[in-house]
């Protein structure tokens, strides 16, 4: 699923062969991590396709005001700060969003949580660091490639508030409803394309 986005990134200096290798061991470690600790101290699936009504009806409506949120109010001086990280036609927003569903979340949210739940056996604690992982790596992104500082602001903000609710949804619906969300989510660049 990484594939495609590797494809079209014009400034990589390593063969593809290379990425995705490295990619294929880093998710086999990573979704090791998901599959040995997550169901043994939650007490819950990894995936889950029986969800209640009132939860997907609340994920899909938080994942459509999250995305209209996002394309009204910080895509548009976003799109100006980093134009590269939005899709320029079809092919690189299905490239985006496949990377985003393998990976993303994967990084961010089931691989910490289900290393952090092994560690402290605390669903809050390991809740909390991990949306705190996803403020440091938005911190070195930013490090790395500057926004402004009330731009960054409310970057953190939606970090942490996006955070907690994708911890809640793969706590409550697993990782099938958290891939509904970011697919959501995702959704709102077709609106421009």
């Amino acid at each position: 699923m990484c594939f495609p986005r590797l494809a079209f990134w014009p400034a990589r200096s390593l063969p593809i062969w290379y990425l995705e290798a490295t990619l294929f061991l880093g998710g086999f470690v990573l979704w090791a991590f998901v599959f040995a600790w997550h169901a043994q101290y939650t007490n819950r699936p990894v995936f889950t396709v029986k969800w209640s009504v009132g939860l997907f009806v609340t994920t899909t409506l938080a994942g459509i005001l999250a995305a209209m949120g996002l394309h009204l109010f910080l895509d548009p001086s976003l799109r100006l700060a980093k134009p590269e990280d939005y899709p320029a036609n079809l092919k690189e927003w299905i490239a985006m969003t496949l990377f985003s569903l393998a990976l993303t979340e994967l990084f961010l949210v089931f691989a910490p949580f289900a290393w952090l739940i092994r560690l402290s056996r605390n669903q809050w604690f390991s809740a909390s660091l991990t949306v705190l992982l996803g403020v440091i790596v938005l911190a070195l992104r930013n490090h790395s490639a500057p926004v402004a500082p009330s731009l960054f602001a409310t970057l953190l903000l939606l970090r942490v508030i996006s955070g907690c609710v994708t911890v809640v949804i793969y706590l409550r619906g697993g990782i099938l409803l958290v891939w509904w969300w970011t697919l959501l989510i995702e959704a709102r660049h077709l609106l421009i394309l």
